[in-house]
């Protein structure tokens, strides 16, 4: 196997459900820590959604392994961020038969 070049430092973000004051809630991203991760594009594709097009890129994103339940270990729902860009966490899979990394499979939607 080859090894991943773990070269871009993406900040892992949980959502927060904080109340609004008016019996609601808004969502707000906690940042979890820094990873260092290796990103791979995949195909994009380009949707209409209401009054834009936006660009759905899938990517894969590989990072070193951290056991279950860990906060440093990302799980679908969450989110990277590296600077302006942010990728949405859809799945998370061990990238090897020694748990040494993760696949974290993501998408990030730009509006074009």
């Amino acid at each position: 196997m080859r090894m991943p070049q773990l070269t871009r430092a993406l900040v892992l973000e949980a959502p927060q459900q904080i109340s609004d004051g008016a019996g609601g809630y808004i969502r707000q991203w906690e940042p979890l820590g820094t990873l260092w991760a290796e990103l791979k594009a995949g195909s994009g594709r380009e949707t209409a959604a209401f009054a834009a097009t936006v660009s759905r890129v899938p990517y894969r994103i590989t990072v070193r392994a951290a056991p279950e339940g860990a906060p440093s270990r990302p799980i679908a729902g969450q989110r990277f961020r590296n600077g302006t860009r942010i990728f949405n966490i859809t799945a998370v899979a061990e990238k090897d038969t020694d748990a040494r990394f993760l696949t974290c499979h993501a998408t990030e939607e730009t509006a074009s």
